[in-house]
């Protein structure tokens, strides 16, 4: 098990690697990324108030994507050190355990589908209908998340185990049947937002299934047996050590979206729209960027745990590069097609346009600093320093984002928008500074 993971993880070199690893991962989330914009396109063409019901959920949504993310980072890290470390019986037991907190947080999430949904959106929303097609979305969405949670696992597995193609298969196979039943469901059938969340949790339900099988397939490498199976304390607080600060981190961005929704409400509603729309176009871009990011964290795990210290570091340094090239190219492109987006794909209002034009081009001015700090976090959470990574981006989404997005509505409305090129651009410099002076002098 071992060797084969050497010919890939602990040999192949690093530019060739990151990309290997990090280009399946980077393709499934881009077809990712266009079944969420498509989604949005067509539940825009439905009526604007289930646009705005979209955009007032997203910020749970995005909380179950940031839980499963999270609880990725640390399965991920633990199991690939110890593939690193060539302890078979210890890596089956890291998928087990692995299968348990993504069960568990099904159930997080089932409890507030159950409970919570409604309440939100009555707290987000005085619009009646807006809120009743938001909590429908919320309940069909969380209540039946078992589908993302257990995509997330089987992808993680595959991922580790010198498999990022099948990362690939599992993502790509559920995006494919969500774009098929979107438009059925949404105006055939005539269901509109609760259409478009049964569409989404079909195709999650079925990259699931797809993954069990993949890892299934691999049971000779790696003997993976859950009867008999019982939560080990030791195994569980490794886990979670890593796991907690990344939950914490990815449910940044929730919060932040929250955060932003709340105080952009106060100065107009075409402004949440705005921002509705940039969230969806963002993801071509960092979705991406995720990807190199995602395909980072099992490589420097891996040479971390085998010691082999200068690939460690030559794989950051060549993570940062690719993001440069991703992220520059993002910014011009959003820059050059604000308009039409807005205008073709979200039937922007004449109001909205003109605030979101001048909006996205400002914003796009963010994201060479986002990409450099998003990489950084990934090195500090593989090599121990999940703090850091914690830092990093509460300075990025909480700390700096939402007091200058405040400020800026107070002094000058229209440029609340450069509360994130200016926050990204400070906790880039603080993320150089903090890997310089700590995870440098630990490799080198």
């Amino acid at each position: 098990m071992r060797q084969s993971n050497d010919g890939m993880l602990g040999a192949m070199p690093v530019p060739r690697l990151v990309v290997t690893m990090s280009l399946p991962i980077m393709l499934s989330m881009l077809i990712s990324a266009v079944y969420n914009l498509v989604d949005s396109v067509y539940v825009a063409q439905y009526s604007d108030e289930a646009f705005l019901a979209l955009s007032y959920a997203y910020p749970i949504q995005m909380l179950l994507v940031a839980f499963c993310s999270g609880i990725g980072v640390g399965f991920s890290a633990i199991f690939s050190r110890r593939l690193g470390e060539g302890d078979q019986e210890q890596a089956a037991s890291a998928v087990c355990h692995g299968f348990f907190f993504y069960g568990l947080c099904w159930l997080l999430f089932l409890l507030f589908a159950l409970t919570g949904a409604s309440p939100f959106l009555r707290l987000s929303t005085e619009d009646p209908s807006v809120a009743r097609q938001g909590a429908q979305y919320l309940l069909i969405c969380c209540g039946l998340s078992i589908g993302t949670c257990m995509q997330f696992l089987t992808e993680r597995i595959l991922q580790a185990m010198g498999r990022p193609a099948g990362f690939m298969i599992v993502q790509g196979s559920g995006a494919i049947l969500n774009l098929i039943l979107d438009p059925i469901f949404i105006f055939v059938l005539d269901l509109g937002v609760a259409g478009a969340a049964a569409a989404t949790v079909i195709g999650q339900i079925s990259g699931a299934l797809i993954g069990f099988w993949l890892v299934y397939r691999l049971r000779r490498q790696l003997p993976i047996r859950l009867r008999g199976f019982r939560p080990r304390g030791e195994m569980l607080a490794e886990m979670g050590r890593v796991a907690a600060p990344a939950v914490v981190m990815q449910s940044l961005s929730s919060f932040m979206s929250l955060g932003l929704n709340q105080l952009l409400t106060r100065w107009s509603q075409s402004a949440v729209f705005v921002l509705g729309a940039y969230f969806k176009l963002q993801t071509f871009i960092f979705m991406p960027i995720f990807g190199i990011s995602s395909g980072l964290i099992p490589i420097l795990s891996y040479n971390y745990g085998s010691g082999a210290l200068r690939r460690v570091s030559a794989s950051v340094r060549f993570g940062q590069q690719f993001t440069a090239v991703l992220s520059l190219s993002g910014a011009l492109l959003l820059s050059l097609l604000a308009s039409p987006l807005l205008r073709s794909a979200f039937r922007a209002s004449p109001e909205a346009l003109a605030m979101g034009a001048p909006a996205l081009r400002i914003i796009a001015l963010s994201f060479f600093f986002a990409g450099t700090s998003i990489i950084f976090c990934s090195a500090f959470q593989s090599l121990g320093r999940s703090r850091w990574s914690l830092l990093v981006a509460l300075l990025r989404q909480i700390l700096l984002l939402l007091p200058a997005a405040a400020l800026l509505l107070a002094l000058k409305p229209a440029l609340v928008w450069a509360a994130f090129p200016l926050s990204e651009l400070i906790s880039c410099f603080a993320a150089a500074l903090l890997y310089r002076r700590t995870i440098q002098k630990q490799l080198l």
